[in-house]
C-alpha cells in the first residue's frame, strides 16, 4: 500500500494557463439534496467551486433554490423533476456528482436512474444514496470514469466486507468486482484505484461531523475538471481534505465541514507556492 505524500500533491497540482477562463476550468454539475437534505448538495457544490470549478450547477429539488443562491451565488440551479432539463445539464458537463442528500425514495431512485442512463463521457462520482442505489440494485456503470465515496456502512452494503474483518486484497478485489475506483472513507482512508491501493494519513477526531463526506465529493469533482490525470486528482482531493482539517483542528474542538470548504483556496494557493519555489 502506498501513502500519499504531500511533496507528490504539490508537484501535482497545476498551474493555471494565462489565457484560462470558466469554460477550461471544468464543467460541473452536482445532482441531489431532496426536501429534507438540502444542506448536503449546498455543501458539495460550495466545495466544488471553491476548489476551482469554472462552472457549477446544481439539480436539486426546487424548495433549495433560494437557498443555495443565498449561500453561493456562483452555482446554476436546475429542478431535478425536469428530467429533460436534467438530462441537457449532464450533456453540458464534464463532471457529475450524484447523491449527497437525494434520498431515498421513488422520486430519487427515478433521478438515479435518469442520471446513470445519461451519462456518457463525463466523469461521475457518486457518494451517500447514490451509493444505496448501487448496492440496491447493480445497476450497469457507464463506461467513463466512475468514482465511489463510500464511508464503512455503505462500504459493507456494497460489498459485504466489513472493513475491520478483510485484507486489502479482498477489498482490491471487491473494488474490481464493482468496475469503479473507491474512496473508502475510515480513520485512515484508503484509495483503490484500479491496481495500486493508497493510504492517507492525514484525518483527526473533529472531522465527525454531519456534512464531511459531501465536502469531499464536492472537492473532488470540482478538482476533476483542472487536472490531467484523474487518479492524481482524487489522490489531491483526499490529501487535502484532510490536510485542511488537521490545520483548523489545532485550534479547533471540532471541524465544520463549510470552514474546510472556506479555506480551499489559500491552501491551494499556499500549496502552489511552494510549487513554484522548487
Amino acid at each position: 500500500m502506498h501513502i500519499i505524500d504531500k511533496s507528490d500533491i504539490i508537484r501535482w497540482l497545476p498551474d493555471r494557463p494565462k489565457d484560462s477562463y470558466k469554460g477550461s476550468m471544468g464543467r460541473v454539475l452536482c445532482v441531489g439534496g431532496n426536501t429534507h437534505f438540502g444542506g448536503a448538495i449546498i455543501l458539495a457544490a460550495s466545495a466544488a467551486v471553491y476548489s476551482g470549478a469554472g462552472l457549477t450547477s446544481v439539480a436539486s429539488d426546487p424548495i433549495n433554490l433560494h437557498a443555495l443562491h443565498a449561500r453561493l451565488p456562483e452555482a446554476m440551479f436546475i429542478d431535478y423533476q425536469d428530467f429533460t432539463a436534467l438530462e441537457d445539464a449532464i450533456h453540458n458537463a464534464d463532471t457529475v456528482l450524484l447523491g449527497p442528500g437525494l434520498g431515498r425514495d421513488a422520486q430519487a431512485e427515478a433521478i438515479f436512474h435518469c442520471v446513470l442512463s445519461a451519462i456518457t463521457t463525463q466523469k461521475l462520482v457518486l457518494d451517500a444514496d447514490a451509493l444505496y442505489f448501487i448496492s440496491q440494485n447493480r445497476p450497469n456503470l457507464p463506461q467513463t470514469t466512475v468514482i465511489a465515496t463510500p464511508h464503512q456502512g455503505e462500504w459493507l452494503r456494497l460489498t459485504g466486507l466489513p472493513l475491520s474483518e478483510s485484507t486489502v486484497e479482498q477489498r482490491q478485489q471487491a473494488t474490481a468486482d464493482l468496475g469503479m475506483w473507491v474512496v473508502l472513507k475510515s480513520e485512515r482512508t484508503e484509495i483503490y484505484l484500479d491496481d495500486t491501493v493508497y493510504q492517507n494519513l492525514g484525518g483527526n477526531p473533529a472531522m465527525a461531523t454531519g456534512g464531511m463526506g459531501d465536502v469531499l465529493a464536492g472537492m473532488l469533482a470540482g478538482l476533476l475538471g483542472q487536472y490531467s490525470s484523474p487518479k492524481e486528482t482524487v489522490l489531491s482531493g483526499v490529501f487535502l481534505h484532510s490536510y485542511i482539517a488537521d490545520q483548523l483542528a489545532l485550534n479547533q474542538y471540532v471541524t465544520l465541514p463549510s470552514q474546510i470548504v472556506t479555506e480551499i483556496p489559500r491552501v491551494m494557493r499556499e500549496l502552489l507556492n511552494a510549487k513554484q519555489q522548487f
